[in-house]
């Protein structure tokens, strides 16, 4: 899905809002909720009326006109108990954030300088949704349950708090600020689950040919095929050696 110029904007505004809020009062990642959290909730819903709603004995990030919007920055486990309750009641969007282009920045805490910004090696791809959605992997067939997965760049502060030698490994992360807004992925039903099926596959394929397509670890393959075949997405059409071999069904 393409970014509009409008999506942009909006998104734009929603980062100077969040930030100009945090350096106002006590600085970028001392708020409760960590700023790509806020920006995300700020740009999907800017009226405050619609935002930290009561439903049951839970807090939706955002209700408006009959739907719930949940922000959810990692951990979707923890979602679980808010799910049996909300998707009950309300068809369900969980916006999941994923950072594609990534400058690193590393805190002293001793001395409070800030290094230059370095650029991450990694990018991010829809395929670092994979963990996160197998822990919810029972609710993915409810009809009610829709994703919105988010490619965003961002500048990343960590500090310099970890065990090796340069303080690095181990580190703990201070926080994320949003820059751009690059992609968004929404999946409405599991047909929609084939932005995650890579071109180039054979028509009978291992969870290895996969994660060659799709440039993934096979670790990942195994778990993506797994939830998609769950989602009658694939079918497993028999075995070469001890792997499983799959076909495309939609």
């Amino acid at each position: 899905m393409s970014i509009c110029d409008n999506d942009s904007i909006l998104f734009h505004q929603a980062c100077r809002k969040i930030i100009n809020q945090e350096r106002a009062s006590m600085g970028i990642g001392t708020l409760s909720e960590k700023t790509v959290h806020a920006v995300l909730k700020a740009f999907y819903e800017s009226d405050p009326e619609h935002q930290e709603i009561p439903v049951e004995n839970f807090v939706a990030d955002i209700l408006r006109d009959g739907e719930i919007i949940e922000i959810q920055t990692r951990g979707f486990n923890k979602l679980r108990r808010k799910l049996d309750t909300f998707l009950k009641y309300y068809p369900v969007t969980i916006v999941y954030p994923i950072v594609h282009t990534k400058y690193l920045y590393w805190i002293d805490e001793e001395t409070g300088e800030i290094s230059s910004k370095r650029k991450s090696p990694k990018t991010g791809t829809i395929y670092d949704a994979v963990p996160e959605l197998y822990k919810i992997k029972m609710y993915l067939n409810n009809p009610n349950l829709h994703l919105c997965l988010v490619l965003i760049d961002a500048d990343e502060y960590r500090l310099l708090n970890g065990w090796s030698r340069d303080r690095k490994k181990g580190s703990s992360r201070f926080d994320r600020i949003p820059t751009e807004l690059v992609d968004e992925f929404y999946i409405g039903g599991p047909a929609d689950y084939k932005c995650f099926i890579p071109e180039g596959l054979p028509k009978n394929y291992t969870s290895k040919d996969f994660a060659k397509a799709a440039r993934i670890p096979v670790g990942y393959a195994q778990t993506l095929l797994g939830i998609l075949y769950s989602l009658n997405i694939v079918e497993r059409t028999g075995k070469k050696g001890r792997a499983y071999t799959y076909q495309n069904i939609l």
